[in-house]
């Protein structure tokens, strides 16, 4: 078995400051060395991290793992420009991601952005992603392209997060990690992995529970995983990835408005309780990655995966409460793909193509819902199809030894088939089609060492999910009035380091998003979308890291983003019995982003084995609508962690401690964008704690 180590970059892209060409020429060629070490796979094939012309960015399994309460991938990803996150708090809805103001509108689950793990999507052929059957305890690093991939991977490619699980390392081990904290906190895992001749393997398991800081908020699930990869020989391996997960409630307290947060920051809706919103969830996955070596130019990767799904929720709507008619939903969902890549690695270029192709299939069912969320009638009845096909090509010139030339393009072939079994209301069954193609050219210029110039013009598209796609009627069938959602990207950025500046790396991007169709909330309970007219992103994003001592690291992140509608004039409701009118959103910001955000992180870490982590949060203020009536105002939140690990023998000892929201801040958690009744607000929990250990014995 190939053993990968993978080393840790702070960040990729920055401003070119006065001094820095000198100071990076003169750099000897075992720091350079070192540095160009560090890879990256999502843009399909293993490129340096600095050699890719775009933002990219890396984290590492300490930022992941150590001391960390891994509840979700916000605790890892804040120090990451350009990505905005909310929701950590509502297990029901799932965290809301945001790169680059891509999946913004979510209410639940994560939109425009694809999710990968192992080589397998997390993401839907109809754009819906989730991280809920994700357990970080066994994640070795996440990389996230910031910025339209269409040309890579499709539809709902914004922004790309791709997540590799940890191998087993050449000698066995077996670890167990406890961790409990405020609010009913607790997490168990058990890890084992090592090499077992030509078989590579690693399994975990982990239980988490948590009563929640507001009321009706409580969660508990199961997450199993396991990785095995096996060489067939020299030239070839196959990898097999088996996931399985179990959340048998996860309650969902609601949105309140801001007079009943001032009453109660920790109270739930009243619809809460009355109709027991939530959900409950069971899957299955199991994925397959072979590659093969066919010569030392020419490499092919085959992947195949099944996932299987069966969900229940309840809204907050129904007859229950005298709100309309459904409220309860419950689908089986199977899906299945596969694809295949080609790479040929020239001394002049390195190409790649290949092809994807996925079906979805949701049988959906809708049923009234009833006082304490008891199911009544059924109200809805349809069979839900989404298949997908792209097929795409990549070409990387070296047109000089300093300067790279990509260019990639996609096609892709979304399919949205609906067959209606509920027919007392009428046959609401229907077909919608998209096809979009996908360019991109890139540029890197590498004047000297260890400093990167580039730019790019790339494309991205962005389908409406089956759930997106409910009749504004309330029927079935789909909402055949919503276009696709597409951008155009112009980002140029820089990035690189310089080692002897205390190991100072830097990262900066200025970019410009055109787009149209953008997909906007109507009404965040019932789940109804729109499409805006056309906007305007522009940005700019900066990381920066440096280690002033041989045991501290600072690092920071800043992003600036100026999101805005061009056009965009919507028919508005006033009432059951007057007609709608036209509002006038064109030059409004775009909801639910702060023009600014950062994160402040200081590690130490001293060779006796304690470390310790301070982080600040900055969010600026956002809108909660379209309208840009109601403003939330910003915050800064810090949080520290500490341990200390220890051997004694072959076991390795580490107990550690968290502190979150330490100066006891009060704000939101999540905003629900274009709430109709204006209840926007799920406070966030008060200063709150959590403490563990985790014990690992090798068998050396």
């Amino acid at each position: 078995m190939k053993i990968h180590r993978h080393g840790l970059t702070g960040a990729g892209v920055a401003l070119v400051m006065s001094g820095l060409p000198l100071a990076l020429s003169a750099q000897t060629d075992s720091e350079t060395e070192q540095l160009d070490e560090v890879t990256v796979t999502s843009p399909r094939v293993e490129t340096p991290i600095n050699k890719v012309p775009y933002a990219i960015d890396l984290v590492g399994k300490d930022d992941i793992q150590r001391g960390t309460q891994q509840l979700g991938l916000d605790e890892s990803l804040t120090k990451i420009p350009g990505v905005f996150m909310l929701n950590r708090y509502n297990f029901a809805q799932d965290l809301r991601i945001a790169i680059r103001g891509f999946g913004a509108r979510a209410d639940f689950g994560i939109r425009g952005i694809k999710i990968i793990v192992d080589g397998i999507p997390q993401t839907l052929p109809d754009g819906q992603g989730n991280i809920d059957t994700i357990d970080l305890a066994s994640a070795e690093r996440i990389e996230v392209i910031r910025g339209p991939s269409s040309s890579l991977y499709g539809a709902s490619s914004g922004g790309v997060i791709n997540i590799i699980s940890e191998e087993g390392p050449a000698d066995p081990f077996v670890e167990g990690r406890y961790s409990y904290g405020s609010y009913g906190f607790h997490k168990y895992n058990l890890k084992t992995g090592g090499q077992k001749g030509d078989l590579n393997y690693l399994f975990n398991i982990g239980r988490y529970e948590i009563d929640g800081y507001r009321d009706h908020s409580e969660t508990e699930s199961i997450i199993g995983n396991a990785k095995l990869v096996y060489d067939i020989d020299e030239t070839s391996d196959l990898t097999t990835i088996i996931n399985f997960s179990d959340s048998p409630r996860a309650n969902d307290p609601g949105g309140l408005t801001i007079e009943e947060v001032r009453e109660d920051r920790k109270q739930a809706r009243d619809r809460a309780d009355l109709l027991n919103t939530g959900e409950s969830k069971e899957e299955q996955r199991l994925g397959f990655v072979y590659r093969k070596d066919l010569a030392p130019q020419h490499e092919i990767k085959l992947r195949n995966y099944y996932v299987f799904t069966d969900f229940d929720n309840s809204l907050p709507f129904g007859p229950g409460v005298g709100a309309g008619t459904g409220g309860q939903v419950a689908f089986d969902r199977f899906f299945v793909g596969g694809g295949a890549q080609y790479t040929f690695k020239g001394a002049n270029n390195r190409f790649t193509t290949g092809f994807d192709i996925e079906s979805q299939q949701d049988d959906r069912q809708n049923f009234n819902n009833l006082l304490g969320g008891q199911r009544g009638a059924l109200v809805l009845d349809q069979e839900e199809d989404v298949s997908s096909i792209g097929l795409f090509a990549q070409n990387e010139q070296y047109l000089t030894d300093t300067i790279t030339l990509t260019t990639g393009i996609r096609y892709d072939k979304v399919e949205f088939d609906v067959d209606d079994k509920f027919l007392s209301d009428g046959d609401d069954s229907g077909k919608v089609d998209y096809e979009e193609v996908s360019p991109l050219v890139g540029l890197l210029w590498s004047p000297i060492r260890n400093f990167n110039i580039y730019g790019n013009v790339s494309r991205s598209f962005e389908t409406p999910s089956t759930t997106e796609f409910s009749n504004v009627a309330g029927s079935g069938g789909f909402n055949t009035s919503l276009n696709a959602q597409t951008a155009t990207n112009y980002e140029i950025g820089i990035k690189g380091a310089v080692p002897q500046w205390h190991g100072f790396t830097y990262n900066a991007a200025v970019f410009r998003i055109d787009g149209e169709d953008e997909l906007v909330v109507d009404d965040v309970d019932q789940n109804l979308f729109n499409n805006a007219g056309e906007t305007t992103r522009e940005g700019f994003e900066l990381a920066l890291s440096v280690q002033p001592t041989a045991n501290l690291t600072a690092s920071l992140a800043y992003t600036y983003s100026d999101f805005k509608y061009d056009t965009f004039r919507p028919e508005i409701s006033t009432g059951f019995t007057t007609p709608p009118v036209q509002a006038n959103f064109d030059g409004n910001r775009l909801p639910g982003i702060p023009k600014h955000f950062g994160q402040i992180e200081l590690a130490y870490e001293h060779p006796s084995g304690f470390y310790g982590v301070w982080d600040t949060l900055l969010v600026g203020e956002l809108f909660t609508d379209d309208t840009n009536n109601t403003e939330v105002a910003g915050y800064g939140v810090s949080n520290l962690r500490a341990g200390y690990s220890t051997r004694v023998g072959d076991t390795q000892i580490e107990p550690f401690i968290g502190i979150n929201n330490i100066f006891d801040k009060e704000y939101f958690s999540n905003i629900r964008i274009n709430d109709t009744s204006s209840r926007f607000y799920e406070p966030a929990p008060e200063i709150n704690a959590y403490a563990g250990i985790s014990i690992r014995h090798d068998f050396l």
